[in-house]
């Protein structure tokens, strides 16, 4: 990717994070993008998801700091069964008892992280990542308020830490590298190193569905 962001202040990003995601919803069953690519490059590797995709949900949390959006993430426990240590957003599977995906991303950040719902403003939906180990997940994108207390759940998350918001919409700081898709594919991926953490898998498919949505309006004529 290349090219500066198209973004000139925070308060254009809370505006438009607000009109881009307002009135969207979850993708319908199979809808989505698979890994976080352009649905048309994605569509090339549906063939390699399950006949059955799990329902899960996270939470996309971008902290309203006065003086700028951060996007909020954890790093997962290093003796977690699956994908130990790497960088994700709080969330998981829906439980029977889950009323929908909003309600599932919410119970997870409160069980992992100890964010309270009541932190969290619901702004809307990115389309479903398919995962190839089997997954449908719906990001929930919410805003939360600065300064909320977090308690780690230690079983299951080592630490947190915030990105910028204006970092992660830096086309600058995405890294194109090749990677395993399953079946024998390999397919280039972009990961987002920030710090001495590197953001990649479905956690960097996520940003950067985000942020072609947010550069694709801010590049649009007024109307468009």
């Amino acid at each position: 990717m290349s090219g500066a962001p198209p973004f000139a202040a925070d308060a254009d990003l809370r505006s438009l994070l607000r009109a881009r995601l307002v009135g969207s919803r979850p993708s319908a069953p199979g809808e989505g993008t698979l890994a976080g690519l352009p649905r048309e490059i994605g569509d090339q590797y549906r063939h390699l998801l399950p006949e059955r995709l799990t329902p899960a949900a996270v939470l996309v949390p971008i902290v309203d700091h006065a003086d700028g959006l951060t996007v909020l993430l954890t790093e997962r426990a290093p003796d977690l069964r699956h994908h130990p240590g790497q960088i994700s957003f709080p969330g998981g599977r829906l439980e029977p008892a889950d009323a929908g995906a909003v309600a599932a991303a919410l119970r997870e950040s409160q069980e992992e992280i100890g964010l309270p719902a009541s932190a969290v403003e619901v702004l809307g939906f990115l389309p479903d990542h398919l995962i190839v180990t089997g997954y449908a997940v719906t990001p929930v994108v919410g805003l939360v308020a600065p300064g909320t207390p977090l308690r780690l759940d230690p079983v299951e998350v080592a630490g947190v830490f915030e990105v910028p918001l204006a970092f992660v919409l830096d086309p600058a700081n995405h890294r194109l590298r090749r990677r395993p898709l399953g079946g024998g594919a390999t397919i280039d991926l972009y990961d987002v190193p920030y710090g001495g953490h590197n953001i990649w898998g479905a956690t960097a498919g996520m940003l950067l569905t985000l942020y072609r949505l947010l550069a694709g309006a801010a590049r649009s004529p007024a109307g468009g």
